[in-house]
C-alpha cells in the first residue's frame, strides 16, 4: 500500500481523508470518512465559532483538539449557553440546520417582569420585528418570582437573536438563556463547558429525523 506514492512500511502510519491518496497495487482506494459528534455544554462568554477577530473565547477552546475539525450545528450567540451538537457530517448538519425540516430547539429564558398568558399567546402566534417574521413557538410559564419570570420555549426556526429579539420587542429583557433540547436529545446532567460524544442510539436518532 501507498500513501502520496510512498509505501507504508507502519500501519500505524495516519491518513488525512481529505488531501491524501491511498493506493493497493496501483488502484486507488477510497477512504471511508470517520464522522464523529460532540455534545457540548457551551457556557455564556464564548462565540460558537473556529475563531473570533475580536479576540473573544471560542467553543473549540472547550474541546480542544477532539473538535479541530468539527462544527457546530447552528449557533448560540455569546451571551447564551447550553446544548451544541459539533459534527463533520455535512448531511446531517443540513437536515438539522435548513428551515424546511422545522427541528425543535427548546430553551428555557429568565425575563425581567411578568409574562402573562397574553404575552404567551402572543409569542405562540408569532411577531413581526423590524419587518422581519418570527414564526410562532411553544411558550409556557415555568415560575414568576422576585419580579422574574422564568419560561420554556420551543422553537421550529433559528433565526440570529430570535428569543431576544421577540421578548424585546414586548418590553421584556432577557436575564438568561439556555438551550435544553435539540432535535430531541437533551442536555441532562452535562456540566458548563464539558463536552462528550454522542451515544450511537442518540446519533441513529437524528439521522432518522
Amino acid at each position: 500500500m501507498k500513501v502520496n506514492d510512498v509505501t507504508v512500511t507502519d500501519l500505524s502510519c495516519k491518513v488525512d481523508e481529505e488531501k491524501d491518496v491511498v493506493t493497493m497495487n496501483g488502484q486507488r482506494l477510497a477512504i471511508t470518512k470517520a464522522y464523529e459528534y460532540i455534545m457540548l455544554n457551551k457556557p455564556k462568554g464564548y462565540v460558537t465559532t473556529m475563531s473570533d477577530d475580536r479576540g473573544r473565547k471560542s467553543i473549540m477552546d472547550l474541546v480542544g483538539d477532539d473538535g479541530k475539525r468539527l462544527y457546530p450545528i447552528g449557533r448560540l450567540d455569546y451571551d447564551s449557553e447550553g446544548l451544541l451538537i459539533l459534527t463533520n457530517d455535512g448531511d446531517l448538519t443540513y437536515r438539522l440546520t435548513h428551515p424546511k425540516f422545522a427541528i425543535p430547539k427548546t430553551y428555557v429564558v429568565r425575563v425581567a417582569g411578568e409574562i402573562k398568558e397574553s404575552d404567551l399567546a402572543v409569542l405562540r402566534r408569532g411577531v413581526v420585528v423590524d419587518g422581519v417574521r418570527y414564526a410562532g413557538c411553544r411558550a409556557k410559564l415555568v415560575k414568576f418570582e422576585n419580579g422574574e419570570s422564568r419560561i420554556e420555549l420551543t422553537l421550529l426556526e433559528g433565526k440570529n437573536r430570535e428569543i431576544r429579539k421577540m421578548l424585546s420587542f414586548m418590553g421584556h429583557e432577557v436575564l438568561f438563556l439556555k438551550r435544553t433540547a435539540f432535535a430531541g436529545i437533551r442536555l441532562g446532567g452535562l456540566k458548563r463547558g464539558e463536552s462528550r460524544p454522542l451515544r450511537d442510539f442518540e446519533v441513529e436518532y437524528l439521522k432518522k429525523l
